[in-house]
């Protein structure tokens, strides 16, 4: 492809026809992540443990609505997903495929909030990048069902929109790592690595360790989004992605996310990486069919209007990540502002809840969460105060429906803060039950304990 002229204005940069090859790999690799995830699901027995098994499921705020599906259902969407996945790899049916996979994705996302997951959050967001872009255009089976509508050429839009995407992840991944517990005190890596007996050496186990890798993490986090975008130095940045991710994913049990994220970073190569990547496989002397032949400006009726839509859409994912700045306290403690905002790995909360209801007669009872939450539920909850206030909600509401409510319902939550000793996380002596959930302060959410953290060292062997 041509270089844009210099005097090329920004939406016509923008529409510049690019070599389609970088982002089919990107689609392949995006739908087997989401093909290999459901079928991880599927496997494991993970959609009777998160879905089926529990009586009740947080929400989100505006999501009460999203109900998982009755008996088989959840298996014969997980199955569905598998498939749409594939679909999705090769291109199939993809204007009709790619919203479909995004939706089926989400719906999962949506169903309880203690399933949470910074990357599975990622992953929506992409499938919601790649479902309005024509990833399935070339070198797929529409592409070869329907000839004329086979592109040999991209908009640099949609390169330069997943880039953005993906260093957004890093950049606030790298501020939240921005502060004393992170950088000076090495948690909470220190406790995590403290307690890793299996560790092959011990001297892992140090403090100095686990303070150089937070460093590391954090410098990594916040420069590494540039590093891939320079074209010097992206092989060798791309390496360090790929050990990066691969080495936290062996200490920590994290799932998919070092594939999500190391998939996601192939974005950063030229858009022809994948043709240069071959042609250096081949023998010499044979280079036909190296590049895509020239092709016009995509420029449609359309293209200020999707254009305008693409700012607007990586605006919000600017601005999502900060409006924990317009609550008082620290986000790690109160969680108001964590979601959504790639606060990953950042903290260590430790927590046990007794709620205390009052019934209208005067007599006191105690219930525990465990009468309502799965044991996955209930170690979700007793760190994070909305799904507090919600289990409150959900307490008061079942006694009314069996004739014994009004009650008032308290919560008392004691939660160790990155191996500090543990302490109140709410007010015990608000009424959850007269408490709505929404957008606003918090005020029932108590201060975040002071001091620094404990700091673990190798326990000397015996």
């Amino acid at each position: 492809m041509t270089e844009a002229r210099a005097d090329a204005t920004p939406v016509s940069r923008l529409t510049a026809p690019t070599d389609v090859a970088g982002l089919v790999v990107f689609r392949v690799l995006l739908g087997l992540l989401v093909a290999i995830g459901a079928l991880r699901f599927l496997l494991n027995g993970w959609i009777e443990r998160f879905f089926l098994a529990p009586s009740f499921a947080f929400k989100y705020w505006g999501f009460a609505w999203v109900k998982a599906w009755p008996g088989p259902g959840m298996y014969l969407h997980f199955g569905l997903l598998v498939l749409l996945g594939l679909m999705l790899a090769a291109g199939a049916f993809y204007r009709v495929v790619a919203p479909l996979t995004f939706l089926a994705f989400t719906y999962v996302e949506l169903l309880d909030v203690s399933t949470y997951l910074n990357h599975y959050y990622l992953l929506s967001l992409l499938l919601l990048l790649a479902a309005v872009m024509p990833l399935g255009d070339a070198l797929s089976v529409d592409a070869w069902r329907r000839p004329e509508r086979r592109r040999e050429s991209f908009p640099a839009w949609c390169t330069w929109l997943l880039r953005a995407q993906v260093a957004v992840v890093y950049f606030y991944a790298g501020l939240a790592k921005l502060n004393a517990e992170w950088l000076i005190h090495g948690q909470p890596l220190n406790l995590w690595l403290g307690t890793m007996t299996e560790l092959p050496h011990p001297w892992l186990q140090r403090f100095e360790v686990a303070l150089a890798m937070s460093w590391a993490g954090f410098l990594y986090d916040t420069t590494i989004w540039l590093w891939l975008a320079w074209p010097r130095t992206r092989p060798y940045a791309f390496a360090v992605v790929a050990f990066f991710h691969l080495t936290v994913g062996l200490l920590f049990n994290i799932g998919m996310f070092p594939f999500i994220m190391v998939s996601a970073a192939t974005v950063f190569f030229a858009p022809d990486w994948p043709r240069r990547a071959l042609r250096r496989l081949r023998a010499r002397g044979s280079q036909a069919g190296d590049s895509p032949p020239r092709a016009r400006p995509m420029v449609g009726r359309w293209t200020k209007v999707g254009l305008a839509l693409g700012a607007a859409f990586l605006l919000l994912q600017v601005l999502v990540p900060l409006r924990h700045l317009l609550y008082p306290g620290d986000v790690l403690w109160n969680e108001l502002g964590m979601r959504w905002s790639w606060k990953v790995l950042v903290r260590e909360k430790n927590g046990a809840v007794t709620f205390h209801l009052r019934l209208p007669d005067g007599k006191r009872q105690i219930v525990t969460p465990r009468k309502y939450l799965t044991d996955f539920q209930e170690r979700e909850m007793s760190s994070q105060p909305d799904l507090i206030l919600q289990l409150a909600h959900h307490i008061a509401d079942d006694y009314a429906a069996r004739g014994l409510g009004p009650v008032e319902v308290r919560a008392e939550a004691r939660v160790s803060f990155n191996g500090r000793r543990s302490v109140l996380l709410l007010d015990p002596e608000v009424d959850l039950a007269q408490i709505e959930d929404g957008l606003g302060p918090a005020p029932w959410i108590r201060p975040a304990p002071g001091g620094p953290p404990v700091r673990l060292h190798p326990v000397a062997a015996r």
